[in-house]
């Protein structure tokens, strides 16, 4: 083939690509427009999937009606109710039977000091539809209306499902455009040109599209729990993780083509430069998160395959459209600061070549500041908040947050929503005995039967999520083996119990999963466990940092149980993703013989400004996360932003680079370049990162 036909075929390949990713995209776009229909936020969505509250979920949707919908209508006067409040009540409460198809008859009782009317309403009518929940809930609402200066509420686990899964519903468009946003502004900053920073940003919105549809593919093919939470998380990866790959490329491409004059081939050189350690990185990321397959809560099970899309999506679409795209462009695309063939890029006095040589005159002494500086922000996690309640979990509070609030001030003795025990229909009136004579119920009732199973309410006397009530239903658990005792309260008590089990599952997994990948990526045991180490002291110090804020700046009431976990999942997966390019390099300048300290402080100078800028991108995405109404969210995104930046600015430049210098060539052991350079058999090393 004579060189005219090579570049033929060379200027053909990006438009091949290009063609393909259109005809993925065409294919993709039925299938990403309907992950919203399978998008589910009900409770049983996120419950552990062995649980006792979870399985009585399933029974309760098997029973004639299906799931039931409960309510609470809350009539309240803060001087005490007045004879017309209790017929305005009871009018409205006539109407709703008359409209409704209602389980029983609604019945009020009246708070000990007077001021509140509380009316417990049921509808088996939804089903398992959400959408038919929400109107009943709706319907409820406006016949139970504010009159002049009763106040009314509607709230009740019915009424709060309807509030969050509203919550759930608006966070898709607010956070992908706050996310694109912060991107596109981050991306302006770092590359100073006015058209570059729209080509990852497009390419990632490209990679999100495509995400959704295999995300889609992956419910219908296999199950996998789509929620809102889970969602919006793989939305932050796509982008957050997608726009580190491309700083990456684009630095690296940047540089070969002031050495390469066709941008084809700058763009070749650039890929098997970084390839590599992008490929390496994002299967860490893909690998950490696959772990929280093992864990037992239905939420954090399927974060783990969705976030694996979001990364793997982003890959494809940096590995293969960016590149075309960019070579499509040509240099121009570069503008105001072309790269020219030839030229040498203006010398700057770097930040992180000074940084490095703080951190290689002293190293033990950076290393130890370091680490007691780690776990004195470590400290803080013991000021962390006890868990989240339902009613804290809403940064702005929903009227079924306030109904709950009105009814805990109101019946402080008494317990204001079911505790919902499934038991064997032969044995019902056996189990209605025993539970009437649990020490804590203040009363229980028979309600529907089928499929062999009987249900039956139960009130507590304790406040809901009490200790005391807590107490009940550990109690009733413990009568009666043979049935399954749920409820809102009792899922909050499943869900405390399995994040417990899942931390001590999943967390090992985690660790032996990035060790393992590691060991064979660098060929050494000391450097990996290294980067495993420093992790493992961002996450502890990030914690540590959410303890002291959580409380006093935020003003939160509770931690989301799950926040551990997760938090430790993202955070060792994504820091160890910036140890592997710092590594990488270091291993590249060790190759070609250079001293293990002036390796480690090259490796520093020279990934420092990609890193640093990845890192803050990745940050900003994720801080999009604190802006969102919801507790965990916010939690999740504070933690992860802090950590990343932790890792960025702090471990990654001074405690990796200093212990790697006090280490010398022990930090590659027990590999070949832990031994002598005499020993070593000599090796071009490729091309280094350029700086930002």
């Amino acid at each position: 083939m004579g060189p005219e036909n090579t570049r033929t075929r060379r200027r053909a390949v990006p438009w091949v690509m290009l063609a393909l990713w259109i005809a993925v995209l065409a294919v993709a776009g039925p299938f990403a427009g309907k992950l919203g229909d399978v998008q589910r936020d009900r409770a049983i969505d996120y419950l552990p999937a062995s649980a006792d509250s979870t399985q009585a979920a399933k029974i309760q949707d098997r029973l004639p009606g299906g799931e039931s919908t409960d309510l609470v209508l809350v009539y309240h006067r803060d001087g005490g109710l007045t004879p017309a409040d209790r017929a305005t009540a009871d009018r409205q409460l006539a109407e709703i039977s008359r409209t409704q198809d209602l389980t029983g008859t609604p019945e009020g009782v009246p708070s000990d000091d007077g001021t509140t009317l509380m009316y417990s309403v049921a509808s088996t009518a939804p089903g398992q539809d959400e959408t038919k929940r929400d109107t009943f809930v709706g319907a409820v609402r406006d016949i139970a209306h504010d009159t002049g200066g009763l106040g009314v509420e509607v709230g009740g686990p019915g009424a709060l499902a309807t509030d969050a899964g509203e919550v759930y519903n608006s966070l898709d468009g607010p956070l992908l455009y706050t996310t694109v946003a912060v991107v596109a502004i981050l991306l302006v900053l770092i590359y100073r040109s006015p058209f570059l920073w729209l080509v990852p940003l497009v390419v990632a919105g490209v990679a999100d599209f495509l995400a959704m549809s295999v995300a889609y593919g992956l419910n219908q093919g296999f199950g996998t729990t789509i929620s809102g939470q889970s969602q919006g998380v793989m939305t932050i990866l796509v982008f957050g993780a997608g726009t580190d790959y491309a700083l990456l490329l684009v630095s690296r491409y940047r540089e070969e083509l002031r050495r390469v004059e066709r941008p084809y081939d700058a763009m070749a050189a650039a890929l098997r430069g970084c390839g590599p350690a992008v490929l390496a990185s994002s299967g860490t990321v893909a690998a950490g998160l696959l772990c929280l397959l093992a864990a037992d809560l239905n939420s954090s099970r399927g974060m783990g395959p969705l976030g694996t899309v979001g990364v793997l999506c982003a890959l494809a679409a940096m590995l293969t459209l960016l590149p075309a795209v960019l070579v499509l462009l040509g240099r121009r695309v570069f503008w105001p600061l072309v790269p020219a063939f030839g030229s040498t890029p203006k010398a700057r006095r770097s930040l992180f070549a000074a940084m490095g040589g703080s951190a290689g005159r002293r190293p033990l002494t950076v290393l130890a500041g370091g680490a007691v500086l780690l776990g004195a922000l470590a400290l803080g996690a013991f000021n962390l908040p006890g868990d989240l309640k339902q009613e804290d979990s809403f940064t702005k509070r929903p009227e079924s947050v306030t109904a709950m609030r009105t009814l805990a001030d109101a019946y402080p003795e008494r317990g204001t929503q079911p505790v919902t025990v499934m038991t064997p229909t032969g044995r019902a009136a056996d189990a209605l005995g025993t539970i009437e004579g649990t020490r804590g119920v203040e009363a229980a009732e028979r309600g529907r039967s089928g499929g062999g199973w009987t249900e039956i309410s139960v009130i507590a006397r304790a406040a809901p999520q009490s200790a005391a009530e807590t107490a009940t239903i550990k109690a009733l658990r413990a009568a009666l083996p043979d049935s399954y005792v749920g409820g809102p309260s009792a899922q909050e008590i499943d869900l405390e119990h399995t994040n417990a089990r899942d931390r001590n599952v999943v967390v090992p997994l985690v660790l032996a999963a990035v060790l393992l990948i590691l060991i064979a990526l660098l060929r050494s045991l000391v450097a990996p466990l290294l980067l495993v180490a420093a992790v493992v002291a961002v996450w502890a110090a990030s914690l540590g940092i959410a303890g002291l804020t959580f409380g006093p700046l935020f003003g939160f009431h509770g931690t989301d149980p799950g926040l551990g976990l997760l938090s430790f999942v993202f955070l060792v997966a994504l820091g160890v993703d910036y140890g592997i390019f710092l590594m990488h390099r270091m291993r590249e300048e060790s190759l070609a013989g250079a001293e293990p300290a002036a390796a480690a402080l090259t490796a520093l100078r020279t990934t420092g400004g990609v890193i640093a800028s990845a890192g803050l991108v990745l940050a900003a995405t994720f801080a999009v996360l604190t802006n969102m109404p919801l507790v965990p969210l916010v939690e999740l995104g504070f933690v992860i932003a802090v950590g990343v930046l932790l890792d960025t600015f702090l471990v990654r430049t001074y405690l990796v680079t200093s212990a790697s210098v006090a280490l010398g060539r022990k930090v590659w052991w027990p590999g070949p370049l832990s031994k002598p350079p005499a020993v070593l058999a000599p090796t071009a090393p490729e091309r280094p990162y350029s700086r930002m």
